[in-house]
């Protein structure tokens, strides 16, 4: 997928013209973006849709013209978007409690490392977690990670004919059976890949 750059961006003015709409349409766009992961963990996919509405917001509320400070914000968010090989995704471990978040966060230390994806009978491909800075200590891990699943040409060319994808975590305090993945959510994901040639 194609980085983001300044040409992709309107001005405050105009983002302030058109924010209602784009705002529904990067909701729709975003419900087949994430997967649920049993009652309290979900990921969401990002792509160049959902980075320039964090860009855009942004710029707004930090009411950022200038070209520099511009850029700066495209280089901070870009790495989210997805290389055309993986998927790069937001994963939220999700309580509203917070004391049974402060519990839970202290049993489910490392499960950022436990979270995978498959497609058909491909091996499962665990995330890459928290590339930019660790975000777990010695007694808890965080409730929000940053995750890249990187796709062997097999599954990318396996997940463009159809093939199942299911989702899941191997974290011993979490049991979860393999989630299969909505099909409308499938062809979203597909998308984000390049076409490849398998030999």
């Amino acid at each position: 997928m194609k980085k983001l750059s300044r040409e992709d961006l309107w001005s405050l003015e105009e983002y302030s013209e058109r924010r209602i709409q784009f705002r529904s349409e990067v909701m729709a766009h975003k419900k087949n973006r994430q997967v649920a992961l049993g009652d309290h963990a979900r990921l969401y996919f990002e792509d160049q849709t959902t980075i320039r509405y964090q860009i855009q917001e942004m710029l707004r509320i930090e009411k950022i013209f200038e070209a520099a400070a511009i850029q700066e914000e495209l280089d901070a968010y870009n790495p989210l978007i997805g290389d055309g090989s993986n998927w790069k995704a937001t994963f939220m471990l999700e309580y509203t409690d917070p004391e049974e978040r402060a519990i839970a966060l202290g049993r489910l230390l490392g499960i950022e490392d436990k979270v995978w994806v498959q497609v058909g009978e491909s091996a499962k491909v665990y995330a890459i977690a928290d590339e930019d800075m660790d975000r777990q200590n010695d007694v808890k891990t965080s409730a929000v990670h940053f995750m890249r699943f990187e796709l062997s040409a097999t599954m990318v060319a396996g997940l463009k004919s159809g093939g199942q994808l299911q989702m899941g975590i191997d974290h011993a305090n979490y049991p979860l059976p393999p989630v299969t993945v909505a099909p409308e959510v499938s062809l979203s994901l597909a998308s984000d890949l390049d076409d490849v040639s398998i030999n």
